[in-house]
């Protein structure tokens, strides 16, 4: 199992969709290429979004975790 080391943290807990999503699509583009993002939220539709917004903008979703109703996402530039 590979364990990626996040560069970066942002914690978007408390705040509700789609403010995380936008929030680390205004933060990837401050990243060196191969640096890693971690997402924190707790808004339930980030699961969908967050994946699929860094996608769509050509960044790699290295793992998305669940604890709860907190979610993690490691997003790769």
């Amino acid at each position: 199992m590979t364990t990626h080391v996040p560069d970066y943290r942002l914690d978007m807990q408390g705040e509700s969709c789609p403010y995380p999503a936008v929030a680390m699509l205004e933060q990837m583009p401050q990243l060196a290429r191969g640096e890693i993002l971690e997402v924190i939220s707790d808004c339930a539709q980030s699961i969908n979004n967050i994946p699929q917004d860094a996608r769509n903008h050509g960044y790699t979703v290295l793992d998305i975790q669940q604890d709860g109703p907190v979610l993690r996402f490691l997003i790769q530039k």
